[in-house]
């Protein structure tokens, strides 16, 4: 008898069950306890793991935690800075510091550009040096660029030539290619700005009707493509188009902008060149962009930043100067400035001070802390030991670190790996090879240089008769770094003057002899273009290319302001490069990632690498196991098992989502264990989504959603125009393999034989598999199309061509493929399905399943790895195995026998009549998923899932050998049912195993892992003399970066309410009505204040009416509106696509809101994204523009502080 562990692992729960299994006839197999562990992930998490999106768990945590930093670190700076200006006594403790409320009139501001030409206090200037302390400016930090943020731009020098010689940029590219000069200069986005002003204000006096102020704002800022369409939509014409080479139409189009500010063009050449200056306008659009363009505004209106702030201020008071960000080059420049001039008129200001100031305490910032811990251990080159910590002992990990992607070795090493697992196959004979050496070798050289190749590319470099042949790869992947390196040298070769050429048609070796030829007459390095593995030594670290890419690699910035100056000279310096040239190669974008291995590891594994060995053999060669998972029998047998799992350590995998996953699995066995002892085999079936990589994940996540939305346009189609009552699954999988048919005129593929809509779903047509079930354990969407009845019974275990060979012959066998290619070329099945159409007998693959149960991905592989510390056997098992033995084993329907007394009490069950006319009785729109228990029944499926059943249906094809093992099992552990069909036996009879099934999931209490916890128990440590002190205490928890600062206002509530036994004063002081609310008054005082006696029996308002008026006519009416005021709780939110307009408190921005939602057809996500470009005006005159709105909060807040 074994005891078994069935565990069936989910993203947010886990089903398990502990049993008995015989292993003879003699024994009965049990089921001990079922159960399931329910681990509830945030909205976030679990949708972001399913979607193969970046884990995000604690990313908004950081970004707020970083934010409080950096105001904890200005407020400290500002401590230190206010005390040293007291110690000075450039201010006292009656000192105002800084303006307050909201009625600003900008003193400071005006202060700080006042200071930079002319005398003021020293306790002015404080206020001054207090504002600089506030905002410091953008540092650059070269490894942090996002390319979203657009580039900085150095291109001063070309301003100046701009403003000196009053060009345009158009004008100065123009003589640049002239001059037989190819490389175009960055230009200031006002630049650009200043040449698209003056060419529209020029050529509008020839176009007034078309160059309109209103046209001008609906192309500002479009790229070409878009400013180019909007011309021909609203006027009926295009672009100009120029003819002519490349080198010839570039000639042309500068040549166009250069004229178009001071002569008339067509209207054609109008749009052409405005198109174009806005297209590169949007191009130098973003972030850092901006800042360098404001920082040339400095240099050329030679102005400080609080002079070029307060500018804005004079002009307009409403300016916005939040998102104002410049470079800290400037605000030192400030700095430095202001302290000369304020030195000449105030003796305290000495050097020294100055240096205090300005280098320990304002501009003082840290280099970022190196992160090189969090670099993993590779596993061949690392090992554990046993160290002592504070009087405990902990395992420590030791050895080499892995290597970066974009290391040369690595790249090189790379390539190897693909190269010697790529296939060559022939089309007709299917006969396929691995590549020979010399093949491999002649795919590396194109492969070194070259960012990836095609497969058509790589069968046309290795082979004459490449149409004839196929490979496993769609594309190979190729050196990254030195592709981005070579991208580098064609720019510099392009900016140098030399005839263009096309690499992209050239081979690596031409390439590689070109760029070596020029290098050589601009008396450039030339050892940069080349790298060697195999050289040993110190020599390996000194090879130029090894060098160029380590000072690339690991280059972090400068205090320049563009942060890569000392890079670009030391480029200069080693490789003799011109400062333009060194600067585009500044500028390379390395890979970011970490491999698997060390360099260490890499060096010894990549010279058996590349003599053609696979990677297992080549770890063997090198002295590595390639898989630590695979021990030998003798190591399993004498293995040292655990008694208990550990729990991995917080942040251990990086990955918060599975690291929850992984120790919500080792607490449910830990518990088992400790419970009913540890179990002799663990069985395992891990979720779709756990066992696929981030972009499996995210495809897998957007084909669900297309097939969802797609099936209910089916269903909807299903009930009305084909008049289905209840459609199933099986009936929309009907109609998408009918409408397979459709380009044949809806003809069967096998027979030829038209299927009418009216006998689609009639027993005429089956689903047929186009590889028998018989012979593959494949029931997916790709194996099945529709037949007529008698065909597929006829057809029996052949597969689809050669049935179709048997009974139609060689030219029955032409005119099918024919048919099954024109449905592949009209799109209408998948690659993979032509393929098990085309597919023979003897072709069916041995080990279908098998991909399925590999364990390739991280959290799969650590899940066995640690189960396997604990048992000895861990066999892993999949969804399609578990589906198959539920279905044999009749537990499919168990859940809803469970859940039907429920549903049926609260009347939501029905009985209908399916099409063969038989009544069945159902629960309405059912799903397992309602009920938790459904994972204790797949575990408990999974637990009695043996190692035979899986090599069974993993080799469905062999069970014709009837000397083989599999025909074996099949006579051991299947039977055929009533209806002749092959089933798994259960372990125990099948009435009986169902009803012990019911038992124990009737009895089954679901375990939910808390949340939200208030508080947890910490055990805090303190030093004190002579020891530590520890207190045991307990800890508050709660999401400190959510917002949970309100504000509360009055607003009045309105209501309706009938007059009785409530109405005391106090009530009666709410009535709106002032001759209801003192004739109830009246009322109400002759009663003695007894509201029940005025207002209730007899003296209720409809048999003793309360009078207005002395006439008795009008009277107080049964029901009165009551007005009280209620307190609101409010808070302050930025207008983002989230934003719920109807809690906004202010009617007037409710309005407004509710106006550009309805200018963009309900798109809230275009509606209110990208506000600083597309503003929502309050005042557009006065340049008021709404960015945050206060909207309404929680109803039961309770004020914890008052402000």
């Amino acid at each position: 008898m074994k005891k078994i562990l069935g565990l069936d692992l989910g993203t947010t729960s886990i089903g398990w069950a502990l049993v008995t299994e015989a292993i003879d006839e003699s024994e009965k197999s049990s089921i001990i306890r079922l159960g399931v562990r329910v681990n509830p992930l945030t909205v976030d998490e679990q949708s972001n793991f399913e979607k193969g999106k970046s884990i995000t768990t604690n990313a908004d945590r950081t970004l707020k935690r970083s934010m409080r930093r950096n105001l904890q670190r200005y407020k400290l700076r500002r401590e230190n800075l206010i005390e040293i200006l007291k110690e000075n006594r450039f201010i006292d403790d009656a000192t105002l510091l800084s303006e307050n409320g909201n009625k600003s009139t900008f003193e400071t501001y005006h202060l700080r550009a006042k200071s930079a030409t002319n005398e003021i206090s020293l306790n002015e200037f404080a206020r001054v040096l207090l504002m600089i302390n506030k905002k410091r400016g953008y540092k650059s930090s070269r490894k942090a660029k996002n390319q979203d943020e657009g580039q900085l731009i150095d291109g001063m020098e070309i301003a100046k030539k701009l403003y000196i010689e009053n060009k345009t940029p158009g004008q100065l590219v123009f003589e640049i290619l002239k001059s037989g000069k190819k490389g175009i200069p960055d230009f200031y986005r006002s630049d650009l700005a200043s040449e698209f002003d003056i060419v529209w204000t020029y050529q509008k006096q020839f176009y007034p009707e078309i160059l309109t102020d209103e046209f001008r704002d609906e192309i500002m800022g479009k790229g070409q493509k878009v400013t180019s369409s909007a011309f021909w939509k609203k006027y009926g014409f295009n672009t100009a188009e120029i003819k002519g080479s490349r080198d010839e139409k570039k000639i042309h189009a500068y040549d166009l902008r250069s004229k178009a500010i001071d002569t008339q063009l067509s209207k054609e050449e109008v749009a052409f060149v405005l198109a174009a200056i806005n297209n590169n306008l949007n191009n130098s659009s973003g972030y850092l962009g901006s800042i360098s363009d404001r920082s040339k505004e400095l240099y050329f209106n030679k102005q400080t930043v609080g002079q070029y702030l307060m500018t804005q201020l004079k002009q307009n008071p409403h300016t916005r100067l939040k998102n104002q960000v410049f470079y800290r080059q400037d605000y030192l420049h400030e700095f430095n400035t202001l302290w000369e001039i304020q030195a000449k008129f105030h003796k305290e200001l000495t050097p020294e001070l100055k240096e205090e100031i300005r280098d320990v305490i304002i501009f003082y910032q840290r280099r970022l802390k190196s992160q090189k811990g969090l670099i993993s251990f590779c596993e061949f080159e690392s090992r554990q030991i046993e160290v002592e910590i504070n009087g405990k002992k902990k395992v420590k990990t030791i050895g080499s670190k892995v290597c970066p992607k974009s290391s040369p070795l690595f790249q090189e090493f790379k390539i190897w790996q693909i190269l010697n697992n790529i296939e060559v196959k022939e089309k007709t004979t299917r006969a396929s090879r691995l590549l020979m050496q010399e093949e491999k070798e002649l795919l590396f050289t194109e492969l070194s240089i070259k960012n990836k190749v095609s497969k058509s590319d790589a069968l046309k470099l290795l082979f004459e008769n490449h149409k004839d042949l196929d490979l496993n790869f769609k594309e190979i992947e190729g050196n990254r770094t030195q592709a981005a390196l070579f991208e580098a040298y064609f720019k510099i070769i392009e900016q140098s003057g030399h005839d263009k050429f096309d690499f992209t048609k050239m081979n690596a070796f031409k390439i590689t002899e070109i760029v070596k030829s020029i290098f050589e007459g601009l008396n450039y390095d030339t050892d940069i273009l080349s790298f060697n593995s195999d050289i040993e030594g110190d020599a390996y670290e000194k090879q130029p290319m090894y060098q160029l890419w380590h000072l690339l690699y690991s280059f972090e910035g400068d205090n320049s302001k563009t942060g890569d100056t000392k890079l670009i000279d030391k480029i200069t310096e080693l490789y003799g490069f011109e400062k333009e040239h060194a600067m585009i190669l500044a500028n390379i974008v390395l890979q970011s990632d970490y491999g698997s291995l060390s360099t260490k590891a890499i060096r010894k594994i990549l010279p058996y690498l590349k003599e053609g060995n696979e990677f297992s053999v080549a770890c063997e060669y090198a002295g590595y196991r390639h898989s630590k998972g695979s021990l030998t029998k003798e190591e399993i047998e004498n293995k040292v098992l655990k008694d208990k799992l550990d729990i991995l350590p917080k942040n251990s995998l990086r990955n918060p989502v599975v690291e929850k996953i992984l120790n919500q699995m080792i607490n449910v066995v830990n518990t088992v264990v400790e419970s009913y002892g540890k179990p002799d085999e663990i069985r395992i079936e891990l979720a779709r989504e756990l066992k696929k990589s981030a972009k499996e994940r995210e495809e897998l996540t957007t084909s669900i959603g297309k097939s969802t939305a797609e099936h209910e346009k089916f269903r909807a189609i299903l009930q009305n125009e084909f008049g289905l009552a209840h459609v199933s699954r099986n009936d929309i999988i009907r109609y998408k393999l009918y409408l397979e048919l459709e380009p044949r005129g809806f003809q069967s593929l096998y027979s030829n034989t038209y299927i009418s809509p009216n006998k689609l779903f009639s027993k005429e047509f089956d689903i047929e598999h186009v590889i028998p079930q018989s012979r593959l354990f494949d029931d997916s969407f790709s194996n099945k199309t529709l037949e007529c009845r008698s065909v597929n019974i006829e057809k029996g275990n052949d597969t689809a061509l050669d049935y179709v060979y048997a009974k139609q012959g060689q030219a029955g066998l032409a005119e099918y493929v024919n048919r099954i290619d024109e449905l592949l070329k009209a799109g209408r099945i998948s690659k993979t399905k032509y393929k098990k159409l085309k597919m023979k007998g003897d072709e069916i693959p041995d080990d279908f399943i098998a991909r399925d149960l590999r364990d390739s991905q991280y959290i799969a592989k650590k899940a066995k790895a640690i189960l396997e510390e604990l048992v000895r056997t861990v066999v892993s098992t999949s969804g399609s195995i578990t589906d198959r033995l539920r279905e044999d084993w009749q537990l499919v329907d168990v859940m809803q026998e469970l859940n039907w007394n429920k549903y049926d009490l609260l009347g939501m069950t029905e009985m209908i009549e399916n099409r063969d006319g038989h009544k069945i009785r159902r629960i309405r729109d059912w799903t397992k998923r309602n009920d938790h228990r459904h994972h204790a029944m797949d575990a408990l499926t999974i637990a009695f899932t043996k190692i035979s059943f899986i090599q069974y249906l993993n080799n469905l094809n062999a069970r014709s050998d009837k000397a083989g093992s599999i025909y074996g099992i099949e006579q051991k552990e299947l039977y055929r049912d009533d209806c002749g069909k092959l089933k798994f036996k259960p372990p125990l009879p099948l009435h009986d195993f169902r009803a012990e099934a019911k038992k124990h999931l009737e009895n089954t209490l679901i375990s939910i892992k808390a949340k939200n916890k208030v508080t947890t128990i910490n055990i805090n440590s303190s030093n004190k003399k002579g020891g530590v002190n520890k207190k045991r205490q307990l800890t508050p928890r709660g999401q400190l970066h959510l917002e949970t600062v309100y504000g509360s206002i009055k607003q009045y509530v309105t209501k309706e309410e009938k007059v009785g036994s409530g109405f005391n004063a106090e009530q009666i002081a709410k009535v709106a009505n002032k001759r209801y609310r003192e004739a109830l008054l009246s009322r109400l005082m002759e009663f003695n204040n007894d509201p029940k006696k005025a207002f209730t029996g007899k003296n209720s308002l409809e048999k003793n009416p309360a009078y207005l008026d002395q006439l008795q006519i009008k009277k107080v009416p049964d029901k009165v509106k009551i007005v009280w005021e209620e307190t609101i709780y409010t808070i302050r939110k930025e207008i983002s696509p989230d934003l719920k307009i109807d809690k906004v408190i202010d009617v007037k921005i409710r309005s407004l809101l509710q106006s550009r939602l309805d200018e963009f057809i309900g798109d809230s996500k275009k509606a209110f994204s990208n506000l600083n470009e597309n503003p929502i005006w309050l005042n557009k005159e006065k340049g008021i523009s709404i960015k945050r709105v206060t909207i309404t909060g929680v109803s039961n807040a309770i004020a914890l502080h008052d402000k």
